[in-house]
């Protein structure tokens, strides 16, 4: 199966034969797979060198004159490095982009703790009126990256990871979608951890909801699940651990309610290793994922 970064230069590349709004700001990282569109556009396709800031201030620009920039890097070159022109001239001048990562918390654990990102959605849950798309397949992440472009002038970030479920859902960019109901508490699967937490709530009681569009929260479908399954929730996020435990309280904060955040934890993991590793050590496996909603929420196996 192709990745879902497999999966961006092929589409953005469509996208530029497309539609003449479309521009595509790039810093190093990925000319390669955009060749082809850079020789047919070579106006709307630029390579700004190893430079983040300016990546992302000449997105601003394009922006301003009535383009629509997709900006692709790494997650911690897109949100972290340059993060005071994503607030300034993205933000603060209400400049439309894409901003697209790959990376992901840590895919490529080899490229040490600057190639790592688990903390960039909390960094722009800091900003108002970003979308944040967190797709689980290839096929969500073309189809988020599709809509992402085509939501006229907003802000959307669309996080890639090389982790990905078996199989796609239909996704629209909005809302949380049911996969399975209980009666024992609320499981929010975002993206990529979806088979795991399949995997960790087989045979029990809990309702699992599925998130690939994570901000704006979907607190509507959060409540809706909650009048049948209780008001025990259990986040299981791809980053930083606890990032939409916030979201999760605001939806219900009229009611009382008890939130887990599950996610990347903040110790830095300094024997890099492999993915799986890293997973493990987070405690992100199905199994260790069962022992920690299992005794949150505290329901007996299925019979």
């Amino acid at each position: 199966m192709d990745t879902m970064r497999d999966r961006f230069a092929p589409v953005v590349t469509h996208l530029l034969d497309e539609d003449p709004r479309v521009a595509v700001v790039v810093a190093e990282i990925g000319k390669a797979a955009l060749a082809g569109a850079m020789r047919r556009h070579p106006h709307r396709v630029i390579n700004v060198g190893i430079r983040e800031q300016l990546l992302v201030g000449a997105a601003a620009g394009l922006a301003l004159t009535g383009m629509r920039p997709v900006v692709h890097t790494f997650a911690s070159f897109l949100v972290e490095r340059p993060f005071e022109q994503v607030k300034l001239d993205l933000g603060h001048q209400n400049a439309g982009a894409v901003l697209v990562s790959a990376g992901a918390s840590f895919d490529w654990p080899a490229g040490g703790h600057t190639h790592m990102a688990p903390g960039d959605v909390a960094l722009l849950d800091t900003l108002d009126g970003w979308t944040v798309q967190v797709p689980g397949h290839p096929d969500e992440a073309e189809a988020l990256l599709r809509h992402a472009v085509a939501a006229g002038d907003d802000k959307v970030y669309v996080r890639l990871s090389e982790s990905a479920n078996r199989r796609g859902h239909r996704v629209d960019g909005r809302g949380l979608r049911t996969v399975r109901e209980g009666h024992a508490g609320v499981v929010v699967a975002v993206g990529p951890m979806l088979d795991a937490v399949l995997a960790a709530t087989e045979g029990l009681d809990v309702t699992v909801l599925y998130a690939t569009t994570v901000r704006p929260f979907d607190a509507a479908a959060l409540r809706h699940a909650a009048q049948a399954a209780g008001t025990d929730v259990v986040l299981v996020e791809p980053y930083l651990a606890g990032t939409s435990t916030a979201a999760v309280s605001e939806a219900l904060v009229d009611v009382p309610h008890r939130v887990l955040g599950l996610g990347v934890g903040r110790r830095e993991l300094r024997k890099y290793g492999t993915v799986d590793e890293h997973v493990a050590a987070h405690g992100l496996d199905a199994a260790s994922l069962r022992e920690r909603i299992g005794a949150f929420v505290a329901v007996p196996a299925r019979a």
